[in-house]
């Protein structure tokens, strides 16, 4: 097996460091899942949200497990590298009645929580009602009504798909609604 060499963690460019003065903030939701990881990223000017990508890292369930979380873990360090966000954004790992799933998300979440610290992000984890209470102004909320919002929120024509694509998308809004208003004070 060849050497990887392991770069040391590089800070990007943020808000108060881009061209023209930056005054927007530029956050990353990942929803992550060992066979597909769903990202977004979602600028903040003043108070209008943008989305500026969105989609899904696939990996093959051919490939073994430390092939697919190392390919995750490499996928999230490129867009961090490409997009420079400020902060990043996903929900807590949550348990349910499949322990087995929880584990296999529980391994995507480290790879990618690996990638946003090597890229020198503050990571903000939240639960899914409170994703759901940012978006939505209801904890409770159902998927499609996320998603609607989700839509409506970043000016879309059509819904975001696929579904972990728009769940990023959701923890980036809930990302900028947490941290993005104190911030945008500091940088304008």
């Amino acid at each position: 097996m060849g050497e990887r060499n392991y770069p040391l963690i590089r800070r990007p460019a943020r808000a108060c460091d881009r061209p023209h003065g930056g005054g927007f903030l530029l956050a990353i939701g990942i929803d992550p899942g060992t066979a597909t990881t769903g990202y977004g990223v979602v600028s903040l000017v003043g108070q209008k949200l943008e989305v500026i990508t969105l989609g899904v890292i696939r990996t093959s369930a051919s490939w073994n497990l430390a092939d697919r979380l190392l390919y995750i873990h490499d996928q999230v360090s490129s867009l961090c590298h490409e997009y420079k966000p400020d902060l990043a954004a996903m929900e807590e790992l949550f348990f349910n009645r499949n322990v087995r799933s929880a584990l296999a998300v529980g391994q995507a979440r480290g790879a990618v929580l690996v990638a946003l610290s090597q890229a020198g992000l503050p990571v903000l984890e939240f639960t899914p009602l409170q994703v759901k209470q940012a978006v939505t102004g209801y904890g409770r909320a159902g998927k499609q009504q996320v998603q609607q919002m989700v839509q409506r929120l970043l000016h879309l024509d059509e819904l975001p798909r696929p579904d972990d694509a728009a769940d990023a998308l959701a923890c980036a809004i809930c990302g900028l609604h947490s941290a993005g208003y104190a911030a945008l004070g500091k940088i304008r």
